[in-house]
């Protein structure tokens, strides 16, 4: 018997979603591109690019790398196929003394950038792996306290953390992060010391992951 065809033609286009690419571009030159290479290894539905932006210079410079790099990629193109609408630009940096941090923020946001932040530094969304925190340290003594429990990781060395154990405890360091921020605001102190958003950083990931496997 012949198969009838315009059934097949009728058919609904798939509504499974194209797979995301997230380019991030971060200031460290190993802690932060570890961690991330890490999460890509668990979230193999999502495409990352990883790209390292250089460590010298303040947020602003990096910001302004971050931008030029994307132009150069083309990802600030207009007109995006089905497969490219859903594509992330992030930017990964440290609050820490930089004065220009605020402009930097505003200069992603411009740019449609989006920004994972860190006060005073990355190691506070490390910590939130293992435990909550809130202490005011600064950049130093919140390493030195990562060291102290993460055996892997060595403040004064090349700073890599055991990142392959902790993205096991991915969901608790956002839910972590999230309320560590509303202290934050509610002590209307917005982003001040300790705070990060790289949650939203790693939530968009998993989200993308688990769209692409739906």
């Amino acid at each position: 018997m012949r198969r009838d065809r315009s059934a097949d033609l009728k058919r609904k286009p798939a509504s499974r979603e194209p797979k995301t690419i997230f380019t991030i571009f971060c200031e460290g030159k190993n802690t932060e591109p570890d961690y991330f290479a890490s999460i890509k290894r668990i979230h193999r539905d999502s495409i990352i690019n990883i790209k390292v932006i250089p460590a010298s210079g303040d947020p602003y410079t990096q910001a302004e790398r971050a931008i030029e790099l994307a132009r150069e990629q083309g990802l600030f193109k207009k007109s995006r196929d089905s497969f490219e609408r859903n594509d992330q630009v992030w930017v990964v940096f440290d609050r820490d003394t930089h004065e220009r941090h605020d402009e930097a923020v505003d200069l992603c946001a411009a740019k449609k950038i989006h920004v994972a932040r860190s006060n005073p530094c990355f190691e506070v969304w490390l910590i939130l792996h293992y435990r909550e925190y809130d202490r005011l340290d600064d950049s130093q003594q919140v390493q030195q306290f990562l060291q102290t429990i993460d055996s892997k990781y060595d403040a004064k060395g090349r700073k890599l953390a055991a990142c392959d154990s902790l993205v096991g405890n991915l969901e608790t360091a956002e839910r972590r992060a999230e309320v560590q921020l509303s202290r934050r605001a509610e002590e209307n102190s917005a982003f001040g010391p300790p705070s990060t958003t790289v949650y939203l950083l790693t939530r968009a990931i998993r989200q993308a992951s688990q769209n692409s496997r739906a």
